[in-house]
């Protein structure tokens, strides 16, 4: 099954759990892209003591998840494309949701 995660939020914890649902989806092996938006762009570098998204969102990568965030969120925030995450547009938003079974929106 393919499905779309949308990250609209930097709460830790909100965050850690939209990436173990994203690993845990990918080894019952199905498909799965995550967009981030809003806020959810600020998830790339996010730390927390309690929370350890680096060690889920690197296993999400490393099941071959792909990583999309808003571009124009980005630029308000005066961030731009990193090595794990690409920049992309609401037509590519369109698009996930569109080719997606199902859709998780978190924040």
């Amino acid at each position: 099954m393919k499905f779309g995660i949308i990250i609209n939020t930097n709460e830790p914890e909100t965050v850690w759990n939209a990436f173990r649902l994203a690993v845990t989806a990918q080894r019952k092996k199905h498909n799965v892209k995550v967009f981030l938006l809003g806020k959810g762009v600020e998830a790339d570098g996010l730390t927390d003591s309690t929370f350890d998204i680096k060690r889920q969102w690197d296993a999400f990568l490393s099941h071959d998840g792909e990583i999309l965030a808003c571009g124009t969120c980005l630029k308000l925030r005066g961030k731009g494309e990193t090595a794990t995450c690409s920049i992309s547009t609401m037509d590519e938003l369109l698009q996930l949701v569109e080719e997606s079974e199902k859709v998780v929106s978190f924040g």
